[in-house]
């Protein structure tokens, strides 16, 4: 497993870390204590060396489920993220410093560390990022001790530029893929020139660029592949990239066409974002420990060929980016 720099002043992280919300067992199928811990030692034995978590994957669960792998882990080291502000005590308009600080506090008690790897704010509102208050709160919180590094999970190029503003900034967590690529242009060289890493949430756009959905697949009732197509729940942009499911698979057979040899279009798809250096780390997320094996095998794969670079990009902008959906 190859390994990136987070950050300008950041620590190392495995090129394909690990997603964690699944762990939470709060939404679709759900996974097992049993089988989440054998995912993590899979993540772990396959040089997997950051997991991205948050308080509210099941209120708590993924976290602790983390924090008893941590205590008996003798391999490398894993770094943790996690992140704050989507708690139903705070979200939207209950930011303070001591619920944050109390956020904190509970996020370390549950992974049993001294101090956060990386704290990020967890897709709170622009008027927040803006006012800027809550930077200042994590700016003091690292001062102390508690987290090493604080970044943000953001929604928007705009949100995304706002939190670029804020001194020290360690980390933007974003949602980029084939379907959505205008950060590219719009948000990576800022992101470079601060100095500031690039974690790739949604990788394969909530399992679409798999490429092994079909019309006839369906989705649990609690799965947000079902309930939040629409965006009826949150961001639509969390789901399928933004793309209407039916749109999704019309695009997806298109991709395939593409497809260099021998290659998947998963991991066509994750070789694609590992191929632009701003990027530190992609998580895709697994519900099973072979999941992980097929993800971490990207990094194996030599970068795409200059020419495909080209018809991915005239791709998205002929076929994908006026179908996008909700904030972006």
């Amino acid at each position: 497993m190859k390994t990136r720099q987070l950050g300008a002043n950041g620590f190392d992280v495995s090129e394909v870390g690990l997603g964690c919300w699944q762990l939470g067992a709060d939404w679709g199928s759900g996974v097992s204590r049993e089988i989440g811990m054998e995912i993590l030692t899979t993540a772990a034995s396959h040089g997997v060396s950051f997991f991205d978590t948050a308080d509210v994957y099941g209120a708590g669960r993924s976290e602790d489920l983390i924090g008893q792998f941590l205590k008996h882990h003798d391999g490398p080291p894993i770094r943790v993220a996690t992140k704050f502000g989507r708690g139903p005590d705070v979200y939207p308009d209950g930011y303070t410093e001591e619920a944050l600080r109390r956020g904190v506090e509970a996020s370390r008690e549950r992974l049993g560390v001294e101090a956060l790897d990386l704290v990020q704010l967890h897709c709170i509102p622009t008027e927040v990022m803006r006012d800027g208050s809550i930077f200042d709160w994590l700016r003091r919180l690292q001062d102390e001790g508690a987290i090493r590094h604080f970044g943000a999970s953001v929604e928007t190029v705009e949100e995304g530029l706002i939190c670029l503003a804020e001194e020290g900034l360690q980390s933007l967590q974003v949602i980029f893929n084939l379907f959505r690529q205008k950060l590219v242009t719009e948000l990576f060289p800022q992101a470079q020139q601060k100095g500031v890493g690039i974690i790739v949430r949604l990788p394969l756009a909530s399992g679409m660029l798999s490429g092994k959905f079909t019309p006839q697949t369906t989705f649990a009732a609690d799965d947000h592949r079902n309930y939040n197509r629409d965006g009826a729940a949150f961001n639509v942009g969390e789901t399928f990239a933004g793309l209407p499911f039916e749109t999704g698979l019309a695009l997806v057979e298109e991709l395939k066409g593409m497809l260099p040899e021998g290659m998947t279009l998963a991991k066509m798809a994750q070789r694609w974002i590992l191929d632009h250096p701003a990027v530190s780390t992609i998580i895709p997320g697994a519900s099973a420990p072979d999941q992980i094996v097929r993800n971490t095998g990207v990094t194996d794969f030599a970068p795409l060929p200059a020419e495909l670079h080209e018809a991915l990009a005239a791709f998205y902008q002929a076929e994908v980016k006026d179908k996008i959906r909700g904030p972006y």
